[in-house]
């Protein structure tokens, strides 16, 4: 089993990256959130990976930037229907301590927003997990929570001014985590 690669970032795809390491290319998939984070092309970098092997298909290498995405992916696999790209969308949504307190609170709008998953996998989802999830702690998640349900107000508030979705989720994902009001947040969102 493969639990970490370090090397080098040698290129970019729509949903991966090429991680040179030992002389050997890896295809490792990523969250569309985790790639956003990457720094440029030629850095070293070091991803914590899942290996994924499905019946007459070939290895699936998923990377992760740190141990507590990896730990969130694993838990998320363990649901019925959740696949790893399925768990990778979910993982596009949010920071990780805002999806760990959805699931833990019990609040499955934000899941429902990743490709692929509907009202009913998202409360598959928070009936498998909901009290599992060991990410932070119960002030942090609190916290993340409160802030979820903001930035859900504020895309949608984006989305009533003529943004796209993708251009509120973007804008909402770009705001400081410091920055706490509605109001602030909604200007700050404006501003990117």
């Amino acid at each position: 089993m493969i639990y970490s690669l370090s090397g080098k970032l040698v290129g970019r795809k729509e949903n991966f990256v090429i991680l040179e390491a030992g002389g050997i290319g890896f295809k490792v998939f990523l969250s569309a959130r985790s790639a956003q984070s990457l720094p440029q092309n030629g850095s070293n970098i070091k991803v914590y990976c899942s290996l994924y092997n499905r019946e007459n298909q070939p290895f699936e290498l998923f990377g992760f930037l740190n141990e507590t995405e990896l730990y969130l992916f694993e838990k998320l696999n363990t649901v019925s229907g959740i696949g790893p790209k399925t768990a990778m969308s979910v993982m596009s949504v949010a920071p990780i301590d805002q999806l760990a307190a959805a699931i833990n609170g019990g609040k499955a709008e934000l899941l429902t927003k990743a490709s692929g998953i509907g009202k009913k996998t998202a409360e598959r989802i928070m009936v498998d997990l909901r009290g599992k999830l060991d990410v932070g702690t119960a002030a942090q998640s609190a916290q993340s929570l409160n802030l979820m349900e903001s930035d859900v107000e504020l895309e949608e508030t984006l989305i009533s001014l003529g943004y796209t979705r993708q251009q509120a989720k973007a804008a909402t994902a770009k705001i400081d985590p410091k920055i706490t009001g509605f109001k602030e947040r909604l200007k700050e969102a404006l501003k990117k």
